[in-house]
């Protein structure tokens, strides 16, 4: 048997040989988001934005190929893209079939959200924000509706899911989108654990604030007091105190049930904040140790020293 022909790139797009030589882990992702109007496609939008996606909205389809050609591997560079497509493109939107066989034969990794929701619904969505459906011109908004319908068929049937929002609040679309794009494994919460020093006021933006003037004070410990919690032995001598390592390990134990309800209520930022009187010993010293511990029991943590060096 002859050996195939490789695949026809269309003019002007690169072959995206790198891209598809990497491990599957490492390759650039693409979401397409289409579905009936009205049914959630800009909440969805927003959703993948937050989860750091780069999202472009009623993108026509032939720009989806040069777009996703220009995605960057590995963490420098751009490597999820969500497009909004749909009938708003007008003629433009069909070639989206064609396109999708581009990505297809260009060896590009997509996923098709697909946002579906009844017509007794649309039309009550589309009447409270008192906009005319897309699709209707001079006729009914129903006639609109039906043919979005009818337009979308063949994508509905190819989506790799389909998310039927009749009954959803904006926060259970939420959901079932993170849930859609979400790696095995991954913990969607990131969180900042703070130092500052209650002599320099509260942070105001805390979700959590914890209070370590329990603790002996480095700064009267004359060869530590120049040095900061982040330095070795100002670390070793806030740890080593009694109940230090105890209170670390019983307030991740703490955290435990709190952080999948973060999760849940989509409340996908949380600041710790740990204060002692100036922000530059204890504080410092806890802020990295708890921060530690939250990244070993599989969350996200990033830490930041408000007042070190103001003294």
């Amino acid at each position: 048997m002859a050996d195939e022909a490789p695949p026809t790139v269309p003019a002007g797009i690169p072959l995206l040989e790198e891209q598809a030589a990497l491990p599957t882990a490492d390759r650039p992702e693409v979401i397409i988001v289409t579905g009936m109007s009205g049914a959630g496609r800009s909440r969805t939008a927003a959703v993948l934005e937050d989860l750091d996606w780069y999202v472009v909205d009623n993108l026509p389809p032939r720009m989806l190929l040069p777009l996703a050609g220009m995605l960057a591997p590995g963490d420098s560079g751009v490597k999820r893209l969500a497009v909004v497509l749909d009938v708003r493109s007008r003629e433009f939107f069909a070639d989206l079939v064609e396109v999708i066989e581009d990505l297809r034969s260009q060896r590009i990794d997509y996923r098709i959200v697909f946002l579906d929701a009844s017509d007794e619904t649309l039309v009550r969505r589309f009447e409270q924000v008192r906009r005319p459906h897309p699709l209707q011109a001079e006729g009914r908004m129903l006639d609109g509706i039906h043919l979005e319908r009818r337009l979308l068929e063949h994508l509905r049937d190819r989506a790799d899911v389909t998310i039927d929002t009749s009954n959803m609040s904006v926060h259970d679309l939420a959901r079932a989108v993170r849930e859609f794009v979400a790696a095995e494994g991954e913990k969607d919460l990131k969180l900042q654990v703070v130092s500052f020093g209650f002599k320099y006021g509260l942070p105001l933006d805390a979700d959590h604030v914890i209070d370590v003037r329990f603790l002996s004070n480095p700064y009267w410990v004359t060869e530590l007091r120049h040095l900061t919690g982040k330095d070795e032995p100002v670390r070793d001598y806030v740890l080593g105190l009694p109940g230090a390592k105890e209170f670390v390990e019983r307030y991740l134990d703490a955290l435990e049930p709190i952080l999948p309800g973060y999760v849940q209520e989509q409340k996908p930022y949380v600041t710790i904040a740990i204060g002692c009187t100036g922000g530059k010993h204890r504080s410092v010293a806890l802020t990295e140790a708890l921060a530690a511990g939250i990244r070993e029991r599989g969350y996200g943590a990033t830490t930041l020293h408000r007042d070190l060096g103001r003294e």
